[in-house]
């Protein structure tokens, strides 16, 4: 039951996580906010990571026998590849954030709702992971609860650095807080790449 509990859980969490990639690059149409874009690709990196995630879980507890190193490696797999790819998200989002010209940034309207309705929605998820592997610890849903976490808190950073861009367009004030806010975003990518990297399994017994 736990297990049907986790995978309904982060399947529900590819269902709304979907939406925010798509809504966030249209809105870049109208805006060029570097946190904006960050916050684009940082949304996608996730989102490819809760699906793998899924994916894994699903695969590993088809049945109660499932081969001890068949999980591991599959899991190690999934995290390395996940890990990379936020990494590389990060890394490029600190090339932009420092590069890109400081042009108009447009209707950032768009993002900043989504981020607040991510704000709300992300700490829900992370409550709800945490109570799940409380309740019967597993790896990846103890992953899925800081990865839910760090998203509550990243996005507070995004709402705030969107909310300064809209009430004081323009203003230096408001390039610095966007280009800190962009800065912040692209951090929490490359460590939360690395952790996942290192994906160690012990964190199954770990606290979230």
């Amino acid at each position: 039951m736990k297990q049907k509990s986790g995978e309904r859980t982060l399947l529900a969490s590819v269902l709304l996580s979907s939406p925010g990639p798509l809504v966030i690059g249209i809105a870049l149409f109208f805006g060029r906010s570097s946190t904006q874009l960050a916050d684009f690709i940082r949304r996608t990196s996730e989102l490819v990571a809760i699906i793998v995630s899924w994916i894994v879980f699903r695969t590993v507890h088809k049945s109660d026998d499932f081969d001890a190193l068949r999980k591991d490696k599959l899991e190690r797999t999934a995290n390395s590849c996940v890990g990379i790819a936020m990494c590389l998200s990060g890394g490029a989002m600190i090339f932009i954030a420092i590069f890109s010209p400081n042009t108009g940034k447009g209707n950032v309207i768009p993002g900043l709702v989504i981020a607040i309705l991510g704000v709300i929605t992300n700490s829900w998820f992370w409550l709800r992971y945490r109570k799940l592997n409380h309740e019967k610890p597993d790896a990846i849903l103890s992953a899925q609860s800081r990865l839910y976490r760090a998203k509550s808190l990243v996005d507070a950073c995004v709402v705030i650095a969107l909310a300064f861009v809209t009430v004081a367009p323009g203003t230096p004030a408001s390039l610095y807080v966007d280009l800190c806010g962009s800065i912040v975003v692209a951090l929490y990518l490359i460590m939360s790449g690395i952790t996942t990297i290192r994906g160690k399994h012990n964190d199954k017994y770990g606290n979230s």
